[in-house]
Protein backbone atom coordinates (compact mmCIF):
# COMPACT_ATOMS: atom_id res chain seq x y z
CA UNK A 1 0.00 0.00 0.00
CA UNK A 2 2.85 2.03 1.01
CA UNK A 3 4.53 1.86 -2.46
CA UNK A 4 1.57 2.58 -4.17
CA UNK A 5 0.86 5.93 -2.48
CA UNK A 6 4.29 6.66 -3.13
CA UNK A 7 4.37 5.80 -7.02
CA UNK A 8 2.20 8.91 -8.00
CA UNK A 9 4.41 11.28 -6.11
CA UNK A 10 7.89 9.77 -7.54
CA UNK A 11 5.62 10.35 -11.30
CA UNK A 12 4.95 13.71 -10.34
CA UNK A 13 8.47 14.53 -8.76
CA UNK A 14 9.89 13.24 -12.03
CA UNK A 15 7.54 15.52 -14.33
CA UNK A 16 8.61 18.33 -12.63
CA UNK A 17 12.27 17.75 -13.12
CA UNK A 18 11.71 17.65 -16.81
CA UNK A 19 9.68 20.35 -16.51
CA UNK A 20 12.49 22.45 -14.99
CA UNK A 21 15.17 20.70 -17.33
CA UNK A 22 13.61 22.09 -20.35
CA UNK A 23 12.75 25.22 -19.63
CA UNK A 24 16.82 26.22 -17.98
CA UNK A 25 18.27 24.53 -21.42
CA UNK A 26 15.72 26.54 -22.94
CA UNK A 27 16.39 29.74 -21.12
CA UNK A 28 20.33 28.95 -21.66
CA UNK A 29 19.32 28.70 -25.40
CA UNK A 30 17.48 32.52 -25.86
CA UNK A 31 20.58 34.00 -23.38
CA UNK A 32 23.50 32.12 -25.45
CA UNK A 33 21.72 32.97 -28.82
CA UNK A 34 20.94 36.45 -28.17
CA UNK A 35 24.41 36.88 -26.47
CA UNK A 36 26.70 35.28 -29.71
CA UNK A 37 24.18 37.32 -32.42
CA UNK A 38 25.42 40.62 -29.62
CA UNK A 39 28.52 39.62 -30.08
CA UNK A 40 28.42 38.86 -33.43
CA UNK A 41 26.32 40.51 -35.71
CA UNK A 42 25.93 38.71 -39.09
CA UNK A 43 23.40 41.65 -39.88
CA UNK A 44 22.50 45.09 -38.55
CA UNK A 45 19.04 44.98 -36.84
CA UNK A 46 18.71 48.69 -37.59
CA UNK A 47 20.04 49.16 -41.28
CA UNK A 48 17.32 49.17 -43.50
CA UNK A 49 17.28 47.88 -47.36
CA UNK A 50 14.04 48.57 -49.35
CA UNK A 51 15.72 46.49 -52.51
CA UNK A 52 15.90 43.30 -50.25
CA UNK A 53 12.43 43.99 -47.85
CA UNK A 54 10.22 40.97 -47.06
CA UNK A 55 12.26 38.16 -48.61
CA UNK A 56 11.61 34.77 -48.09
CA UNK A 57 13.90 32.77 -45.67
CA UNK A 58 17.31 31.98 -47.73
CA UNK A 59 20.81 30.86 -46.90
CA UNK A 60 21.23 34.75 -46.27
CA UNK A 61 18.18 35.41 -44.18
CA UNK A 62 17.50 32.07 -42.71
CA UNK A 63 13.88 33.57 -41.29
CA UNK A 64 13.62 36.48 -44.45
CA UNK A 65 13.61 40.23 -43.71
CA UNK A 66 10.80 42.87 -42.75
CA UNK A 67 9.32 45.58 -44.26
CA UNK A 68 12.28 47.26 -44.08
CA UNK A 69 14.71 45.40 -45.17
CA UNK A 70 16.38 44.15 -41.67
CA UNK A 71 17.01 40.23 -40.93
CA UNK A 72 14.65 38.90 -39.13
CA UNK A 73 16.45 36.28 -37.51
CA UNK A 74 18.80 38.87 -36.35
CA UNK A 75 16.27 41.32 -34.66
CA UNK A 76 14.16 37.84 -33.29
CA UNK A 77 17.74 36.97 -31.40
CA UNK A 78 18.47 40.72 -29.86
CA UNK A 79 14.58 41.04 -28.92
CA UNK A 80 14.95 38.47 -26.81
CA UNK A 81 17.69 39.93 -25.21
CA UNK A 82 15.75 43.10 -24.98
CA UNK A 83 12.37 41.45 -23.63
CA UNK A 84 13.82 38.90 -21.13
CA UNK A 85 16.52 41.50 -20.13
CA UNK A 86 14.67 44.04 -19.52
CA UNK A 87 12.19 41.84 -17.29
CA UNK A 88 14.50 40.35 -15.31
CA UNK A 89 15.77 44.12 -14.55
CA UNK A 90 12.51 45.20 -13.97
CA UNK A 91 11.78 41.66 -11.53
CA UNK A 92 14.91 42.20 -10.08
CA UNK A 93 14.27 45.89 -8.82
CA UNK A 94 11.11 44.93 -7.58
CA UNK A 95 13.19 42.44 -5.54
CA UNK A 96 15.30 44.96 -3.87
CA UNK A 97 12.68 47.12 -2.88
CA UNK A 98 9.45 44.75 -2.00
CA UNK A 99 11.81 42.19 0.13
CA UNK A 100 13.45 45.14 2.63
CA UNK A 101 9.84 46.96 2.90
CA UNK A 102 7.99 44.00 4.03
CA UNK A 103 10.72 42.29 6.69
CA UNK A 104 11.04 46.00 8.06
CA UNK A 105 6.81 46.47 8.14
CA UNK A 106 6.19 42.63 9.42
CA UNK A 107 9.56 42.50 12.16
CA UNK A 108 8.72 46.35 13.52
CA UNK A 109 5.04 46.20 13.05
CA UNK A 110 3.01 49.34 14.40
CA UNK A 111 3.32 53.30 12.33
CA UNK A 112 5.19 51.09 9.86
CA UNK A 113 3.42 48.67 8.83
CA UNK A 114 0.28 50.61 9.19
CA UNK A 115 1.71 53.08 6.72
CA UNK A 116 2.65 50.32 4.42
CA UNK A 117 -0.77 48.49 4.06
CA UNK A 118 -2.46 51.54 3.52
CA UNK A 119 -0.09 52.01 0.42
CA UNK A 120 -0.05 48.45 -0.45
CA UNK A 121 -4.04 49.28 -0.53
CA UNK A 122 -3.55 51.88 -2.86
CA UNK A 123 -1.56 50.07 -5.22
CA UNK A 124 -4.08 46.56 -5.12
CA UNK A 125 -7.27 48.49 -5.63
CA UNK A 126 -6.73 48.15 -9.37
CA UNK A 127 -5.06 45.88 -11.96
CA UNK A 128 -1.38 45.13 -12.37
CA UNK A 129 -1.98 46.47 -16.28
CA UNK A 130 -4.08 49.26 -15.73
CA UNK A 131 -1.72 50.86 -13.61
CA UNK A 132 1.59 50.35 -15.27
CA UNK A 133 -0.17 51.54 -18.71
CA UNK A 134 -1.72 54.73 -16.88
CA UNK A 135 2.25 55.19 -15.15
CA UNK A 136 3.46 54.67 -18.74
CA UNK A 137 1.45 57.08 -20.04
CA UNK A 138 2.32 59.52 -17.32
CA UNK A 139 5.81 59.01 -17.76
CA UNK A 140 6.15 58.88 -21.49
CA UNK A 141 6.87 56.36 -23.76
CA UNK A 142 10.06 54.55 -23.65
CA UNK A 143 11.26 51.34 -22.38
CA UNK A 144 12.75 52.96 -19.26
CA UNK A 145 9.96 54.75 -18.35
CA UNK A 146 8.10 51.20 -18.79
CA UNK A 147 10.53 49.22 -16.46
CA UNK A 148 10.23 51.76 -14.09
CA UNK A 149 6.30 52.09 -13.95
CA UNK A 150 6.34 47.70 -13.63
CA UNK A 151 8.90 48.00 -10.20
CA UNK A 152 6.24 50.59 -8.95
CA UNK A 153 3.73 48.39 -9.76
CA UNK A 154 5.16 45.21 -8.24
CA UNK A 155 7.34 45.57 -5.95
CA UNK A 156 4.12 45.63 -3.54
CA UNK A 157 3.38 41.71 -4.07
CA UNK A 158 6.97 41.00 -2.61
CA UNK A 159 6.25 43.07 0.10
CA UNK A 160 2.86 41.68 0.58
CA UNK A 161 3.92 38.03 0.94
CA UNK A 162 6.99 38.90 2.47
CA UNK A 163 5.24 40.65 5.29
CA UNK A 164 2.37 37.90 5.78
CA UNK A 165 5.34 35.62 5.99
CA UNK A 166 7.30 37.50 8.65
CA UNK A 167 4.54 38.01 11.17
CA UNK A 168 3.82 34.30 10.88
CA UNK A 169 7.97 33.51 11.67
CA UNK A 170 8.24 36.59 14.53
CA UNK A 171 5.63 34.10 16.89
CA UNK A 172 7.91 31.21 16.55
CA UNK A 173 10.02 29.81 19.44
CA UNK A 174 13.41 29.93 17.28
CA UNK A 175 12.77 33.94 16.81
CA UNK A 176 12.34 34.36 20.73
CA UNK A 177 15.31 32.56 21.53
CA UNK A 178 17.74 34.82 19.50
CA UNK A 179 16.16 37.93 20.63
CA UNK A 180 16.65 36.73 24.48
CA UNK A 181 20.06 35.63 23.30
CA UNK A 182 20.44 39.74 22.52
CA UNK A 183 20.49 39.56 18.68
CA UNK A 184 19.83 42.68 17.05
CA UNK A 185 16.77 43.31 14.80
CA UNK A 186 19.09 43.60 12.10
CA UNK A 187 20.48 39.98 12.65
CA UNK A 188 17.99 38.64 13.39
CA UNK A 189 15.99 39.57 9.98
CA UNK A 190 18.78 38.61 7.66
CA UNK A 191 19.95 35.15 9.27
CA UNK A 192 16.64 33.77 10.52
CA UNK A 193 14.16 35.48 8.58
CA UNK A 194 15.34 36.21 5.26
CA UNK A 195 16.04 32.60 5.07
CA UNK A 196 12.55 31.64 5.22
CA UNK A 197 11.23 33.56 2.62
CA UNK A 198 13.55 32.93 0.54
CA UNK A 199 11.78 29.95 -0.92
CA UNK A 200 8.29 31.99 -0.89
CA UNK A 201 9.95 34.94 -3.23
CA UNK A 202 11.67 32.52 -5.36
CA UNK A 203 8.17 30.89 -6.48
CA UNK A 204 6.49 34.18 -6.65
CA UNK A 205 9.24 35.44 -8.92
CA UNK A 206 9.38 32.74 -11.32
CA UNK A 207 5.81 32.56 -11.64
CA UNK A 208 5.74 36.46 -11.96
CA UNK A 209 8.35 36.76 -14.45
CA UNK A 210 6.24 35.65 -17.46
CA UNK A 211 3.78 38.07 -16.50
CA UNK A 212 6.10 40.72 -16.55
CA UNK A 213 7.42 39.64 -19.84
CA UNK A 214 3.85 39.70 -21.13
CA UNK A 215 3.72 43.32 -19.70
CA UNK A 216 6.71 44.31 -21.77
CA UNK A 217 5.77 43.07 -24.57
CA UNK A 218 1.94 44.29 -24.79
CA UNK A 219 3.28 47.55 -23.98
CA UNK A 220 5.86 47.79 -26.45
CA UNK A 221 3.03 46.23 -29.03
CA UNK A 222 0.61 49.36 -28.48
CA UNK A 223 4.05 51.97 -28.33
CA UNK A 224 4.44 52.77 -24.93
CA UNK A 225 7.68 50.08 -24.72
CA UNK A 226 10.23 49.69 -26.85
CA UNK A 227 10.34 52.42 -29.63
CA UNK A 228 11.84 51.39 -32.83
CA UNK A 229 14.02 51.16 -34.47
CA UNK A 230 14.61 48.77 -31.17
CA UNK A 231 14.52 44.92 -31.64
CA UNK A 232 11.57 44.13 -29.40
CA UNK A 233 9.40 41.25 -29.47
CA UNK A 234 6.24 43.47 -28.74
CA UNK A 235 7.32 46.11 -31.31
CA UNK A 236 8.11 43.28 -33.74
CA UNK A 237 4.82 42.13 -33.67
CA UNK A 238 3.38 45.94 -33.96
CA UNK A 239 5.69 46.05 -36.72
CA UNK A 240 4.56 43.09 -38.54
CA UNK A 241 1.17 43.66 -37.89
CA UNK A 242 -0.09 45.38 -41.47
CA UNK A 243 2.03 42.51 -43.31
CA UNK A 244 -0.31 39.56 -41.90
CA UNK A 245 -1.89 38.70 -44.33
CA UNK A 246 0.76 38.88 -47.19
CA UNK A 247 3.69 37.88 -44.72
CA UNK A 248 1.82 36.27 -41.58
CA UNK A 249 5.27 34.40 -40.36
CA UNK A 250 6.63 37.37 -39.26
CA UNK A 251 4.06 37.95 -36.44
CA UNK A 252 4.20 34.27 -35.87
CA UNK A 253 7.94 34.52 -34.83
CA UNK A 254 8.13 37.27 -31.89
CA UNK A 255 4.73 35.44 -31.05
CA UNK A 256 5.85 31.98 -30.69
CA UNK A 257 8.96 33.42 -28.67
CA UNK A 258 6.92 35.25 -26.23
CA UNK A 259 4.42 32.16 -25.71
CA UNK A 260 7.29 30.11 -25.30
CA UNK A 261 8.98 31.93 -23.15
CA UNK A 262 5.88 32.59 -20.69
CA UNK A 263 5.51 28.71 -20.70
CA UNK A 264 8.98 28.37 -19.65
CA UNK A 265 8.70 30.57 -16.55
CA UNK A 266 5.48 29.33 -15.57
CA UNK A 267 6.88 25.74 -15.28
CA UNK A 268 9.61 26.95 -14.07
CA UNK A 269 7.91 28.35 -11.26
CA UNK A 270 5.52 24.99 -10.93
CA UNK A 271 8.63 23.16 -10.30
CA UNK A 272 9.77 25.73 -7.28
CA UNK A 273 6.58 26.08 -5.78
CA UNK A 274 6.47 21.82 -5.49
CA UNK A 275 10.41 22.06 -4.53
CA UNK A 276 10.15 24.24 -2.16
CA UNK A 277 6.62 22.85 -0.36
CA UNK A 278 5.02 26.75 -0.75
CA UNK A 279 1.67 26.39 -0.15
CA UNK A 280 -1.12 27.92 -2.27
CA UNK A 281 -1.12 31.49 -0.86
CA UNK A 282 1.54 32.21 -3.72
CA UNK A 283 0.01 32.73 -6.61
CA UNK A 284 1.38 33.66 -10.05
Amino acid sequence: MKTMLLRPLAAKSKKHNWQAMIALLFALLVIGASLYTFVYLKHDPTLTDLRGRLQAASALHPLGTDHLGRDVLTRLLLGGGQTLGYSLLALAAALLIGIPFGLIAGYKRGWIDKLFMRIADGFLAFPDTIVAIVLSGLLGAGIGNLVLAIVIVKWVSYARLVRSTVLSESQKDYIRIARTNGLSDARIMTKHLLPHIAGHVLVLASLDLGKIILLISSLSYIGLGAQPPTPEWGAMLNDSRPYFQSRPELMVYPGLAIVSVVLLANMLGDYLRDRFDVKKEVQP
